[in-house]
């Protein structure tokens, strides 16, 4: 009985050892930004899950996203630019994107190597 409850214990201490660690924005450095399954989160970027929100209603739906990291102004606004189109989106503006019957904006606010991030998605 004693072997078990040692393997048991291992095995949560190498669960808690292992398990990626996220700070109190509770998303990691990568995959996709909160309601927009297909609106990448550049890699330095972190999102804020708590700030945002997703809101569908029979015209659309309406997101907003915060992300936050340290990096520069250039960096977010080349890797959108080259990325979203791949992924169907049409420059709308320096820093906006159409596509369907949604528009995407990205603003941009801090200085660079802290810069803030916020997504607005809507209807056209």
């Amino acid at each position: 009985m004693r072997a078990g409850r040692s393997f048991l214990l291992c095995g949560a201490i190498f669960v808690l050892l292992t398990a990626p660690v996220r700070g109190q924005t509770g998303a990691s450095d990568a995959g996709f930004v909160s309601g927009v399954e297909d609106l990448p989160l550049m890699a330095g970027l972190t999102e804020d899950i708590g700030a945002g929100l997703v809101f569908d209603k029979p015209s659309g739906r309406i997101v907003e996203a915060f992300a936050s990291g340290a990096v520069s102004r250039d960096a977010v606004i080349g890797f959108y630019a080259e990325t979203l189109p791949q992924l169907g989106w049409r420059p709308a503006g320096d820093t906006a994107f159409a596509r369907e019957d949604e528009l995407l904006r990205i603003e941009i606010s801090g200085e660079d190597g802290a810069l803030i991030v916020r997504f607005s998605l809507s209807p056209k």
